[in-house]
């Protein structure tokens, strides 16, 4: 398989991967006008399996390090499958809940507050992980902290911000904010999850345990699983709107469907060069960078969607000070492992 082993450049990929977790939603936005966020997702996951299975079979399978994918989905055990399935589960019942969420709120709202919390929650859960296993999950634990104090500021600001925005609109604030949180608890549990089941000495090759792209293939067939069982509730009781069922899926057009196969593979992409950095970076820096995503969300609802173009001077005071705070976090986590 093909991994990575210097810092600086497992760095670069974590914000790579920061780029396509923080941009894969403007896929929805897309066609959000003529196509509902519950058919949209039965696409998304496509992709998400889609392309894993071709990680594993490529990046997971060439070069000379470790085992190949086939090689090791022979020697893996089931608990380690179960928690890289758990770890889909869990991201997706996030995830669903996350696109509501857009779909009510926006991207520069739902992001920053569900993305956030996943953020800050996720880091304190790999940090535990990998001090709990003997390891150093940060050279500077005191800037790391700083900058995830700094970022639950920003996610507060982003409550602010919403609430007034929302009366502009004249929507109700408490959906949006409501499911952006509870999609953020959820998402970051699963990162975890999936590290869990990684095989620590995956290079000289334990058994047992999964390389990382085997880990995410397992990942996407229990995203894949729960989505089966999960957006059928979304769809016959939606968050807004009326209730939508598969023929409304079968019907849609070439361009509503590649939306989602699109945004599934941008978001999947993220995840394979995640996990390709984890090694040199370790699960917390990686996942402390990787998840900055709402940064880079941010910036596609203020200035590509628009979406605060009727703000008054007050509430783009307020998105100016949130950017700042994410940018501020951000720095202090990426050089606390220096």
């Amino acid at each position: 398989m093909i991994i990575l082993t210097n810092y600086w450049l497992a760095i670069l990929f974590c914000v790579f991967a920061m780029i396509c977790w923080g941009s894969w939603a403007n896929t929805q936005k897309m066609v959000q006008k003529t196509w509902r966020f519950e058919l949209f997702y039965w696409d998304m996951v496509l992709g998400i399996v889609i392309l894993c299975t071709l990680a594993a079979f490529t990046l997971g399978s060439f070069g000379s390090d470790g085992r190949s994918f086939l090689e090791d989905i022979r020697q893996a055990d089931l608990k380690s499958i179960g928690f890289a399935m758990l770890g889909g589960a869990l991201w997706n019942l996030g995830t669903l809940l996350l696109v509501a969420a857009i779909s009510v709120a926006g991207m520069s709202i739902a992001f920053p507050i569900g993305g956030g919390i996943a953020w800050i929650m996720g880091t304190v859960v790999n940090y535990i992980i990998v001090v709990s296993g003997g390891g150093t999950a940060s050279q500077k634990p005191a800037l790391l902290w700083i900058g995830v104090a700094i970022i639950v500021s920003a996610i507060y600001i982003s409550s602010i911000i919403y609430k007034r925005v929302s009366k502009i609109r004249k929507k109700p604030s408490l959906t949006g904010i409501t499911l952006s949180v509870i999609a953020g608890i959820i998402i970051a549990f699963f990162y975890g999850f999936v590290v869990k089941s990684i095989d620590p000495d995956y290079i000289l090759g334990s058994t047992g345990h999964l390389t990382p792209y085997t880990a995410l293939f397992f990942f996407s067939i229990g995203v894949l699983i729960s989505t089966i069982l999960i957006n059928p509730v979304f769809m016959a009781k939606p968050v807004e709107g009326e209730p939508v069922t598969m023929k409304m899926y079968f019907a849609g057009t070439g361009k509503e469907h590649f939306s989602g196969i699109l945004g599934g593979m941008i978001w999947c992409l993220g995840m394979v060069v995640s996990f390709m950095a984890v090694g040199a970076a370790n699960p917390a820096i990686a996942y402390a960078l990787s998840n900055a995503a709402p940064v880079v969300a941010m910036i596609w609802g203020i200035f590509v969607w628009k979406e605060f173009k009727d703000a008054d001077s007050t509430t783009i005071r307020y998105l100016v000070i949130m950017f700042s705070f994410y940018i501020i976090g951000l720095i202090l986590i990426t050089v606390s492992n220096i």
